[in-house]
């Protein structure tokens, strides 16, 4: 249902170079005044999908590594960032994304997975929706090495921490990427790790 206090006037593209970027110029009814106009730019880059693979036996989880360069830009001086593994959906639903994703940068080939909720990571200025889910790893699930697709330009390093290494590693700084965060926590509340 749309919110019939918001009016979209025009939206004008700025930029279509690697996702889409929108000015959007739009109307907000309030409900004693007269309508105010905002603009915004908003950043759409599609919808996403993390997991934490994770192995109860072992108390273990896997964890990716990664030169990210808007961090490198915001002071982050080697780039690289510490992160569960994840992808865009592109054209699949989030469970066969996850499932790819999980194969090509971890190398584990997962058969099933379990969404624990979904969130918009940035809301003010960026429309993804990502989903999270957990899947749990045995070794023998281990299909290839990993480290993701050098045509999609990804060079990923595949982790394995205990977890409650994993978890610390948020206190001493070393995992500050919301969504591994995000999954760390759930997993120290959720799971028998």
């Amino acid at each position: 249902m749309k919110n019939p206090k918001i009016t979209i006037q025009k939206t004008e593209l700025l930029s279509d170079n690697w996702y889409i970027l929108n000015k959007v110029t739009f109307d907000y009814n309030k409900e004693s005044d007269d309508p105010e106009t905002q603009v915004r730019e908003v950043y759409d880059r599609g919808n996403g999908a993390v997991i934490l693979l994770y192995n109860s036996t072992k108390k273990t989880v896997v964890l990716t590594r990664q030169f990210r360069l808007p961090t490198y830009l915001n002071g982050n001086s080697s780039g690289m960032l510490i992160e569960a593994c994840a992808g865009m959906l592109d054209k699949d639903n989030p469970i066969e994304c996850i499932i790819r994703e999980t194969e090509e940068e971890t190398g584990y080939r997962l058969s099933s997975v379990k969404k624990v909720f979904q969130s918009y990571m940035s809301p003010g200025a960026v429309t993804e929706i990502l989903h999270f889910f957990i899947g749990e790893y045995q070794p023998e699930m281990k299909v290839s090495e990993g480290g993701g697709l050098a045509e999609e330009h990804e060079y990923i390093e595949v982790l394995e921490y205990p977890f409650n290494e994993a978890y610390q590693m948020i206190v001493s700084g070393e995992i500050t990427d919301a969504k591994t965060i995000m999954l760390l926590q759930y997993a120290k509340i959720n799971l028998p790790l």
